[in-house]
């Protein structure tokens, strides 16, 4: 049981901390300025470092690149989402947009398939690896070969989603 005494210094403790909670909820939002602005040509940066390492067939700095950009977009979104839903991308931006979701959607389907031809090789393989080993080896290395196909068609399909959100926080680069 709580001593009668304590009452009151609880209830002035919680009222504080419901005026600082309040207080916290009512603070304006974060505006975006020039550390936000270099977080957005970081991120652009690494996204263009990661379309560079992918072609050049890097795919685990593409991958590591691309995944350190959405991190910094991510951020941008949380810090600068305000500032970005008031501004109306352009007509240019608009079909932009559309295209780089078509290329994303595009890409994904394309290593979806890849992983579904290649783990049908895999279960092929494995019913005729003791008996046909040369045919064993053939289907393995064809497997292996869409696996990574896919892996990089997957990475692609991230830098067109992370095109867009470029275009969208591009005017944090001006």
């Amino acid at each position: 049981m709580i001593r009668s005494q304590f009452v009151p210094i609880i209830l002035g403790a919680l009222l504080v901390l419901g005026l600082i909670g309040s207080a916290l909820a009512q603070q304006p939002p974060v505006k975006c300025g020039p550390d936000h602005a270099i977080l957005y040509k970081r991120a652009v940066k690494l996204l263009d470092n990661a379309e560079k390492k992918l072609t050049a067939g890097y795919t685990a700095e593409a991958k590591s690149q691309a995944k350190e950009a959405n991190s910094l977009f991510t951020i941008l979104h949380k810090e600068c989402g305000p500032q970005q839903a008031d501004r109306t991308l352009t007509d240019p931006e608009l079909q932009q947009e559309a295209i780089n979701q078509k290329l994303c959607a595009d890409e994904l389907a394309q290593a979806e398939r890849l992983i579904k031809s290649a783990e049908e090789k895999t279960q092929k393989a494995a019913k005729i690896e003791t008996t046909q080993p040369d045919l064993y080896l053939k289907y393995q290395r064809e497997a292996k070969a869409e696996f990574e196909q896919a892996h990089k068609r997957s990475i692609k399909s991230e830098i067109y989603a992370l095109r867009n959100q470029q275009m969208v926080f591009g005017f944090l680069g001006k």
